[in-house]
């Protein structure tokens, strides 16, 4: 007689209880990653504006700060904010974000063209430098001059026009150019233009040159509140006096001027996870003070009227995703998309755990019950069998019976259930017990005594 095989547990057993569960929770978990997208593209095309300009130096910025976070940001040349839109909108293009100046389209047609925005950046003035002997204070002495919008594309033509038409005139009052920003600022130097108008942040060399070179001025704009009323995306900002140079006291007095606002505009496209990871790369390069923002006054989400995201508007409430604040931004982001399957796998844990341990117990106690059908099938083949077959009946299912319990001490089970193989074992035993009994009266008993495996558990 073999010896009986115990284990703690069994594998066999274990895995095929487990097996539908792990398939189950494969198939929810390769379902919830293909429904949320957790991996964004590691690459975003971003439409920045002219050569040496303010967006062309805040996108390389960018850039720096997305390599980090092995984000590739791919630079666009354009010629301004009008460009960047269309860009962006535009279906059959890469480009997925741009910077935007404040007043290029309305709230209508951005939702149309499936504009969302991250977000303002910082101020964006709007630099009136002219060549005139006497100081110019309002826009209608510019009437019959030649004046350089700079080219189509950058959005200055179109805000001149609003300027030109709040004071009563027309582009045709005046000698439109369009050139581009550095040739436009050589033609003023030369005085092939007299006044240069174009739009940027304080930190443009351009700005910094023209405010202390001798014989051009900055227009003051002395009812600057007065067009932040008539145009809600502007606002009314102040040059402070010694702010280029304290020593030298340059400019001389304090300058009002109206500023649009640059804004992060992106498609409605641009995955949530690059939002927000655009956004913090934005709070470090913007927040600090400059010439006209206070520390911590951008990022923001006012100033645009371009709809605020609403993976933007979290971001401006609560700061970045926790996970983010102490974890890589792609395993953090992985766990922060993957929450869905979670809470899925959450909703299928309960009725699992109870299906389980049931489902583990059947399959070893099945291993054990099956035998009692062998069982049965020898008292009946006995109980009615001829006195004359009984010799050749009884030797054959003797002979079954001892297949049978050499192959049950070959079932391999845990202890816990030894219980149940012992009493196999002894059922068996019983049933050869009556065989043999049969076999030496020499006859059938009349009535059938009651069965030895109806006897067990």
């Amino acid at each position: 007689m073999r010896k009986i095989k115990f284990t703690l547990f069994n594998l066999r057993d274990l895995l095929v209880a487990f097996g539908p569960v792990t398939l189950m929770v494969v198939i929810v978990c390769g379902v919830g990653y293909w429904l949320v997208d957790p991996a964004p593209s590691r690459v975003i095309d971003m439409s920045t504006g002219q050569a040496n300009g303010a967006y062309e130096r805040f996108a390389k910025r960018y850039a720096q700060e997305l390599a980090k976070n092995q984000v590739e940001l791919r630079q666009q040349s354009s010629m301004g904010s009008e460009e960047n839109l269309t860009r962006i909108s535009d279906p059959d293009s890469e480009v997925e974000v741009g910077f935007v100046r404040s007043g290029s389209t309305d709230e209508a047609q951005a939702q149309e063209r499936g504009l969302i925005s991250l977000g303002s950046l910082f101020y964006e003035p709007i630099w009136v430098f002219y060549r005139n002997p006497k100081e110019v204070t309002t826009i209608s002495q510019f009437k019959g001059k030649s004046v350089n919008v700079g080219p189509d594309g950058t959005g200055v033509a179109r805000l001149f026009d609003q300027i030109l038409d709040v004071n009563g005139m027309t582009t045709a009052d005046v000698s439109i150019q369009k050139l581009a920003d550095t040739p436009g600022t050589v033609a003023l130097l030369d005085g092939t233009v007299d006044v240069l108008i174009f739009s940027s942040a304080s930190d443009s060399p351009l700005v910094q040159m023209l405010l202390q070179t001798p014989g051009i001025r900055l227009f003051d704009f002395v009812q600057a509140e007065a067009y932040t009323r008539r145009f809600p995306f502007l606002s009314h900002v102040v040059l402070p006096r010694g702010i280029v140079d304290i020593g030298r006291d340059i400019p001389a007095r304090d300058y009002h001027l109206i500023a649009p606002t640059a804004t992060l505009v992106a498609h409605e496209s641009l995955h949530p996870a690059m939002i927000s990871l655009l956004l913090q790369a934005a709070r470090r390069i913007h927040s600090g003070a400059d010439w006209f923002s206070k520390q911590g006054e951008f990022p923001s989400d006012k100033y645009t009227e371009i709809p605020v995201a609403r993976e933007a508007e979290k971001f401006y409430k609560n700061g970045p995703p926790m996970l983010q604040r102490y974890l890589t931004f792609w395993v953090a982001n992985f766990f922060e998309r993957m929450w869905v399957v979670l809470v899925a796998l959450g909703a299928l844990f309960l009725p699992l755990s109870k299906i389980i341990p049931p489902l583990y117990v059947w399959r070893i106690r099945s291993r054990i019950y099956r035998w009692y059908g062998q069982l049965r099938l020898v008292e009946q083949s006995i109980e009615s069998v001829a006195p004359a077959e009984l010799q050749a009946v009884a030797t054959a299912q003797l002979r079954h019976l001892d297949e049978i319990e050499e192959k049950v001490n070959r079932i391999t089970i845990p202890l816990s259930y030894a219980e149940e193989l012992y009493g196999l074992r002894s059922h068996i035993n019983f049933v050869r017990a009556r065989v043999e009994a049969m076999l030496k009266a020499g006859a059938v008993p009349a009535a059938s005594a009651a069965s030895a495996a109806s006897a067990a558990p």
